[in-house]
C-alpha cells in the first residue's frame, strides 16, 4: 500500500481541465476571499465553469492561530464579500465542534488501572484510579 501511495505522489501531475487562475482580496482587518476564476490550460478564461470563491480567517487558541478557509456560495466578488460574515461563522462553529470532539476523545482515550502498575503498590500512587481535572 505504501509503494502505491509513493508512486502517486511521484506522478504529481496537474490536471490540466481543473486550472484556476487566483486573485486576493482583503479588507486588511477581517479577513481575506481569493477568487478562483476557471481558465483553460492556454490561460484563457473558461465560461464553462463558475468561479469560485473562497473565504480565510483565524480563530485563536490556547495553542495559538488557528488558520480556516471555507467556500463562499456566491455567484460575484460583491455577493461573496455580503456571505463572508455568515460563511465564516459557520466555519468557526465547525472548527470548534471539530475541536471539542478531539478533546473528548483524547479525554476519553486515558485509562488508569485499578490495581496498579508493575512495581507501584495496588491502587498505584495513592490516588485510588481516579481522575481529577483541575
Amino acid at each position: 500500500m505504501a509503494e502505491r501511495n509513493d508512486e502517486r505522489m511521484l506522478e504529481a501531475k496537474m490536471d490540466s481541465a481543473a486550472l484556476f487562475r487566483e486573485e486576493v482580496y482583503t479588507d486588511r482587518r477581517i479577513g481575506t476571499i481569493r477568487a478562483l476564476n476557471p481558465v483553460k490550460p492556454d490561460g484563457s478564461p473558461d465560461a464553462a465553469r463558475h468561479t469560485l470563491y473562497i473565504g480565510e480567517a483565524q480563530i485563536y487558541t490556547n495553542m495559538g492561530a488557528l488558520p480556516l478557509s471555507f467556500e463562499i456560495d456566491a455567484e460575484s466578488l460583491e455577493q461573496a464579500v455580503k456571505n463572508y460574515a455568515p460563511a465564516a461563522k459557520e466555519a468557526i462553529e465547525k472548527a470548534v465542534r471539530e475541536i471539542e470532539e478531539v478533546r473528548r476523545q483524547a479525554a476519553s482515550s486515558i485509562v488508569i488501572p485499578r490495581g496498579g502498575a508493575a512495581g507501584l503498590p495496588p491502587g498505584g500512587l495513592g490516588g485510588g484510579g481516579k481522575l481529577q481535572m483541575p
